[in-house]
């Protein structure tokens, strides 16, 4: 086995959650992973090692996701285009379509790190430890900022 296909097992997954947690859309977090690999195979050599292998490949799959973004700029984006993958945080407050809308407003609205935390948290199901290693912060900073993220979600909500 080929480094570059030992790299695809290892990390495939989370790339893809990444994506999925930037995208919400499974079909576009699949096609943008595929290309994130690509671009590490042809790039292996760039890799300098001063930051874990997973970070690089979200690094690339980040820079990848919004080169996209950039160039369907023109297209609009329909909320019931948006697949949620089956989550247990906050699934009492996602019963229903409106409030998956009040939610995503929300988040549109909120600024970053804590709308990205969430998202990476929430819907692509991704740890803390690994939220903080993509984000070059703590596993503590993670918790702390998607707590802070849930808790402005559920003040709004509220409201």
């Amino acid at each position: 086995m080929t480094d570059i296909e030992e790299i695809y097992k290892l990390y495939f997954n989370d790339v893809y959650k990444y994506l999925l947690s930037l995208s919400y859309d499974k079909m576009l977090a699949e096609d943008i992973s595929q290309e994130t690999f690509y671009k590490a195979m042809k790039n292996i050599s760039a890799f300098k090692g001063d930051c874990s292998i997973r970070v690089w490949l979200c690094q690339i799959a980040k820079n990848t996701f919004y080169s996209h973004k950039r160039k369907e700029k023109g297209r609009s984006v329909n909320i019931d285009d948006f697949e949620f993958p089956d989550v247990s945080n906050l699934e009492r407050l996602v019963i229903h379509k409106e409030e998956a809308k009040q939610i995503l407003n929300i988040l549109e609205k909120m600024d970053d790190p804590y709308r990205e935390v969430f998202n990476m948290r929430y819907f692509a199901d991704m740890s803390f430890a690994t939220i903080g290693e993509i984000k070059s912060k703590s596993e503590s900073w993670a918790r702390v900022t998607y707590h802070r993220a849930r808790k402005k979600i559920m003040e709004e909500i509220n409201e």
